[in-house]
């Protein structure tokens, strides 16, 4: 009966986040079949305030992001939360924060920049598909299914121990050590209309990006020890580093 509920848990978790996850990828395309997206939509507050809250909502998914990754957070958490549903509880409070952020999102809708001429701006699109199809590649690289929680239900219901973690370096990850975040990069600043509002989701959301990959070095390090020094000496960061024969 536990495992089913856990199970039952996990996969409702797995399926906001794909909701989430969708909704995304329309947001920042400023699709305007949205009720709101990153350009239009909710109510035209004051510039000033519009600015504000837009920045309190990326803060508040920061936060939540990069504090419930780490392990001294999780210590506690798993004082509450039972170990084979923690990462489906993160993922849930990941897509609860981006839900959020969509519905009480404020646009500012002056324009940085305009792309009008036709081949320019497929070429920028054609950038955003890429940026988001190097997101989802690169979670399935890594093994999605236990990124968002749904391996462990499996191993909690065959009774099995997760495995030791290995440090592999399967396509991307041979020459980028965070192509996910990459990928994201990519999205976020790839566009032909590129608003004060969308500027200001890019650039808040890139700080934030770099800010939480030097957190997850750190624990990289901790766990892979002098192996992972090694990688991060032969891989780019962001940009691929190609090695040397």
């Amino acid at each position: 009966m536990r495992t089913a509920s856990y199970a039952a848990f996990a996969l409702f978790a797995y399926c906001i986040f794909l909701l989430t996850f969708v909704y995304l990828v329309a947001f920042v395309a400023g699709l305007p079949l949205l009720p709101r997206n990153i350009d239009a939509g909710g109510p035209a507050l004051p510039w000033m305030q519009a600015v504000i809250v837009d920045i309190a909502l990326i803060a508040l998914f920061a936060c939540q992001h990069s504090i419930m990754a780490r392990p001294a957070f999780k210590r506690v958490w798993r004082c509450v939360v039972p170990q084979p549903i923690e990462r489906s509880a993160y993922v849930l409070a990941a897509s609860l924060a981006l839900i959020l952020l969509f519905a009480f999102w404020s646009p500012i809708d002056t324009m940085i920049w305009r792309v009008e001429e036709p081949i320019g701006a497929y070429f920028l699109w054609g950038l955003f598909a890429l940026g988001w199809a190097v997101v989802l590649l690169s979670t399935f690289l890594i093994s999605h299914f236990e990124l968002f929680g749904l391996k462990q239900i499996w191993l909690h219901a065959r009774q099995r121990m997760a495995a030791r973690p290995l440090l592999r370096q399967p396509l991307f990850y041979r020459w980028v050590r965070h192509p996910l975040y990459s990928g994201f990069f990519i999205a976020f600043w790839s566009t032909p209309t590129m608003s004060t509002g969308h500027l200001l989701f890019a650039s808040a959301m890139s700080a934030f990006m770099l800010v939480a990959i030097q957190f997850e070095e750190r624990d990289l390090v901790d766990i892979f020890g002098d192996d992972y020094v090694a990688y991060r000496s032969t891989a780019g960061m962001l940009m691929p580093r190609f090695r040397s024969s």
